[in-house]
């Protein structure tokens, strides 16, 4: 079975900026350690092909719309 790896974008970095754009979140099924947390998409990308795992990309609150969209209050 191959492993997962979940990834996130990070919500403090902009789009120009020279920094790792990309979260680590979780592993599963892969023996395997990460020394960093945050990556670039083409590290992970790497890794994950490395390895023979699949790549989750997480929704953010941003990308899927605020939970307090769905809540509807009765009085």
């Amino acid at each position: 079975m191959a492993g997962k790896i979940f990834y996130r974008e990070r919500r403090k970095v902009g789009e120009k900026e020279k920094k790792p754009r990309f979260k680590l979140v979780a592993a599963f099924g892969t023996d395997l350690e990460f020394y960093s947390k945050h990556l670039r998409k083409k590290e992970l990308e790497q890794i994950a092909a490395a390895i023979g795992a699949e790549l989750v990309l997480l929704e953010s609150e941003t990308q899927a719309g605020s939970a307090d969209d769905d809540v509807e209050i009765k009085d």
